[in-house]
């Protein structure tokens, strides 16, 4: 498997992460350790978790999926993992975190709290990547990069990362850093998918020229680029069917995930792959990867049957001619995602 630089720092990555926010609740112990089994098996070495982990949030199972990835972890030879976590942004925004009283932020206080309880969860002495999960933009930049600076210095986490965040935010951060002598974020973690390429427009030059890596989350849109929502589908089990019967907040991310223009995309999409007699799925994942600012991509499964379909993709390179047509239904389907 192909390996990459995170940003400028020592850390190098297999080109695909796996992502745990279903472990948990979707996927029970069980499951969820014969996934990063067969990750680990095909050359996976990076693994993606949060504090905040499974989703949809909820305070019956917050931090669960830490305490499987740590049991996990005992299983394989410490030094061989590359393990990612966050710490949740403020809870007066967008979503309430379910612990610390709601109160979640970005200040030293709540991130002290967060990555020791990370470590306890994980059951281990540091983590290799640390981000903030979203941004809050009403507060000092300054004072968040110093907190994590501090996590860097004392050996708890090796480097930083932000997640969820826009051109501005992440070069403000990086002006904090440079401007005070502080860590500096290596990684910024963004939705981006065939359905969703909106990070092209400025985030990509913002990471090529600050050396920042995209580590890519949610790849298949969701699962819609799977083609199991097709024709107003919603599988039992399946994310956006959890999220009907949910809070606003989710109903609202469910229906930016599964409209016409997601659903249309999708269909010309499962197209282009039938015609290179390849998975749809595998397809996303390669496109994904062949991007110059991409590090390494996050990829998700709720069972094992899921992966091999997943992991197929490192071993794929698309064509130009392929590339080409990608970009046609792209023109004519601008932003399926708003």
């Amino acid at each position: 498997m192909k390996k990459n630089r995170l940003g400028k720092s020592s850390i190098v990555v297999s080109d695909i992460c796996m992502g745990t926010m279903t472990f948990g609740n979707q996927a029970d112990e069980k499951a969820s350790f014969r996934i990063m089994d067969m990750a680990y098996d095909a050359g996976v070495d990076f693994y993606d978790t949060a504090e905040m982990y499974p989703v949809p949030p909820d305070a019956k199972y917050a931090g669960a999926t830490e305490e499987i990835v740590g049991r996990w972890m005992k299983t394989k030879d410490r030094e061989s993992l590359i393990i990612a976590s966050k710490v949740a942004g403020p809870s007066h925004v967008w979503i309430t975190a379910p612990f610390r009283g709601g109160k979640t932020g970005l200040d030293r206080h709540h991130i002290m709290r967060a990555v020791e309880g990370s470590l306890r969860r994980l059951d281990t002495d540091y983590i290799d990547l640390y981000q903030t999960h979203w941004p809050d933009a009403d507060y000092p930049l300054e004072e968040t990069m110093m907190a994590l600076d501090e996590l860097v210095r004392s050996g708890k986490v090796r480097i930083l990362g932000c997640s969820n965040e826009s051109t501005w935010g992440l070069t403000k951060s990086l002006w904090a850093s440079d401007t005070h002598g502080l860590a500096r974020h290596d990684t910024i973690q963004n939705n981006f998918s065939l359905n969703n390429r909106r990070f092209e427009d400025e985030l990509a030059q913002a990471c090529r020229q600050e050396n920042v890596s995209l580590i890519p989350y949610s790849p298949l849109g969701g699962g819609v680029l799977s083609g199991k929502y097709n024709g107003g589908a919603f599988p039992e089990g399946a994310r956006f069917s959890m999220y009907l019967q949910s809070p606003k907040r989710q109903q609202a991310m469910m229906h930016r995930f599964v409209n016409e223009k997601t659903l249309e995309s999708t269909r010309r999409y499962q197209a282009i792959a039938a015609e290179l007699e390849m998975s749809v799925v595998t397809m996303a994942i390669a496109w994904s990867k062949q991007h110059d600012f991409v590090a390494s991509t996050i990829v998700g499964a709720t069972t094992p049957e899921q992966v091999p379909e997943l992991l197929a993709a490192a071993e794929v390179t698309l064509s130009a001619d392929t590339l080409k047509q990608i970009d046609v239904v792209s023109r004519d389907i601008l932003y399926p995602m708003g």
